[in-house]
């Protein structure tokens, strides 16, 4: 017996019932069905998360299926890309299914709907069939070609099959309901001529069947207990089940829930495509765009998508998610997952004039203090030389400053006090170094100076530090919904990136892991770019270490 739970979703209430009723014999059996004509973004993520996660729950299975029905967008690097997103997220597919796969017992299942009279071969144009069909409140009309007899549809449709037609020349539509309140029931497009090589199929088809056609059968051949799909097909349902009447096969049941729109981003593919081939972006992997390649780039975990989809929940109103919730996900999983390193993004140098020349020191940091151990240590080297953050130094510092300025006192991570006494201009009155005392008793670890300091300050050693590229990513967007705008390119934020060529970090980055999270003390999260090599490193900022667009609605 299932134990009840409040917390249950609405799909896996369903799930559930069908569970304790013997339905499908007890078996759930989920699928994933993408188009492979794009990258996967953050709102395929919560569809991946509910169908394998379902099915992971209750014992199930889930099929990769590609609903590669138009050659003219779909291409093979989608699919790899496709498949390595599902990975990356921690799931893995029972079968790695293609609905090209069944494209001859489709054009059978489409015989056998004409053979029963209930579709036919329709010569009129696009804008013929769209005009005949009539408007929400007024019935549509037949065109000429309804009454075809079934002999000769058998005839047309084996033609259009065998290439005889040109692409649009002709259709096969279902014979349903010209009166019918639901549009989707008004005689609906089954198949369309498409001249063009398929990547998997090449050409051995013209003909292909459309969507609506393709997806409720390929779920019956498969035997799926629950094809979960976004709200915007609920008006297709009804499609859906007519067919698998009609056809008399496996009855699965399609269930809709609300997809996934999120504050300062786009979700449409097709609006998402532009932004790569305008330029506007580097490429589907960028890290300001929402796919899940992206995400990855930029430094996010499968572990704080995986979290945000178990927060935001399955709905079935359709709402927006306020993106700063990821961004709470990716900030909560970094600060338990995060090595700390030292990185100086804005340098001016530190001399301290009382540290002997030559030496250097190997001080002891964690590289998490969050987890118990700290998860192992790395050396960093210190000098009497020091890179520090020219913020952290003010020539005239206000009350409350409690970083460097002349007479003022800072703790260095990981190491001594030092007293700031003096300071070096460039002929545009710029600073350029600061020169400071440390107090050789105050070690970190080992302090007997009795000394107390509001501020410590990160730092790295002039003599031993490595060059990086820094690249700062921001939201991609200056509005809330870009998507509502007449032009959701105009919204571009012109500061979503920031790319600092010289900065400066401790020597163990030189070694930073792939795919692996970065704090740079007081700075924010950091991965190491895909495209790094050991001659140029790249760092990308995942996350600010706080949400700075909170503050900055605040202040509007």
């Amino acid at each position: 017996m299932i134990e009840e739970d409040k917390s249950l979703n609405f799909i896996e209430e369903i799930v559930e019932e069908d569970l304790r009723n013997g339905t499908h014999d007890g078996r759930v059996l989920t699928r994933f069905p993408p188009e492979p004509n794009g990258y996967l973004h953050i709102g395929h993520a919560k569809s991946i998360c509910l169908n394998f996660g379902l099915a992971q729950k209750y014992n199930g299975k889930t099929n990769l299926r590609f609903d590669d029905t138009n050659p003219v967008t779909e291409d093979v690097e989608y699919v790899e890309s496709i498949k390595k997103d599902i990975q990356w997220l921690g799931f893995q597919w029972a079968e790695e299914l293609y609905t090209s796969d069944y494209f001859e017992t489709l054009y059978q299942y489409a015989i056998q709907l004409i053979q029963h009279d209930l579709a036919y071969v329709d010569d009129s144009t696009a804008e013929e069939i769209a005009a005949a069909k009539g408007t929400p409140t007024e019935p549509g009309v037949p065109t000429p070609y309804r009454s075809r007899s079934i002999e000769e549809n058998l005839t047309l449709f084996q033609e259009m099959r065998d290439g005889k037609y040109k692409d649009g020349e002709k259709v096969l539509r279902a014979k349903i309901d010209l009166a019918n309140p639901n549009m989707h029931l008004r005689d609906p497009l089954l198949y369309r001529i498409k001249h063009a090589h398929h990547h998997r199929t090449g050409d051995k088809w013209c003909i292909y069947p459309m969507y609506d056609f393709a997806h409720g059968q390929s779920d019956s051949i498969e035997k799926i207990t629950h094809s979960v799909c976004t709200l915007e097909f609920i008006p297709h349902r009804p499609l859906y089940d007519w067919l698998i009447e009609k056809l008399e096969i496996f009855p699965s049941h399609q269930y809709e829930f609300a997809r996934l729109n999120m504050t300062y981003t786009v979700m449409s593919k097709r609006k998402l495509l532009q932004l790569v081939t305008e330029g506007h972006v580097e490429s589907w992997d960028d890290p300001r765009m929402p796919t899940i390649s992206g995400f990855r780039r930029r430094g996010y975990t499968p572990a704080s998508i995986r979290n945000f989809c178990e927060r935001i929940g399955v709905q079935k109103r359709e709402n927006m998610i306020d993106v700063s919730l990821l961004e709470f996900c990716i900030r909560e999983d970094l600060n338990k997952t995060a090595w700390r390193r030292m990185a100086v993004l804005d340098p001016i140098k530190m001399v301290i004039t009382n540290y002997p020349d030559g030496q250097v020191e190997e001080l002891h940091g964690e590289n998490n203090p969050e987890v118990e151990g700290g998860e192992g240590s790395r050396m960093i080297p210190f000098s009497k030389e020091l890179w520090i953050e020219r913020e952290d130094f003010m020539e005239e510092p206000p009350k409350k400053f409690f970083r460097l300025g002349p007479g003022l006192s800072v703790r260095l991570k990981h190491g001594y006090i030092v007293e700031c006494h003096d300071f070096k201009k460039d002929e545009n009155g710029q600073v350029t170094e600061v020169h400071c005392t440390y107090i050789p008793n105050s070690k970190s670890g080992e302090d007997t100076s009795g000394l107390k300091v509001k501020g410590t300050i990160h730092w790295v050693s002039v003599a031993h530090a490595k060059k990086a590229e820094v690249r700062l990513y921001d939201r991609l967007f200056q509005v809330e919904n870009p998507a509502a705008e007449e032009d959701f390119k105009a919204s571009i934020n012109k500061e979503s990136l920031h790319i600092i060529e010289n900065a400066y970090i401790e020597p163990d980055l030189a070694n930073a892991i792939p795919g692996k999270g970065y704090q740079f003390i007081r700075m924010g999260y950091f991965t190491l770019d895909t495209k790094s090599t050991p001659d140029h490193l790249v760092f990308n900022r995942t996350v600010t270490l706080k949400d700075s667009w909170a503050k900055e609605v605040k202040k509007g």
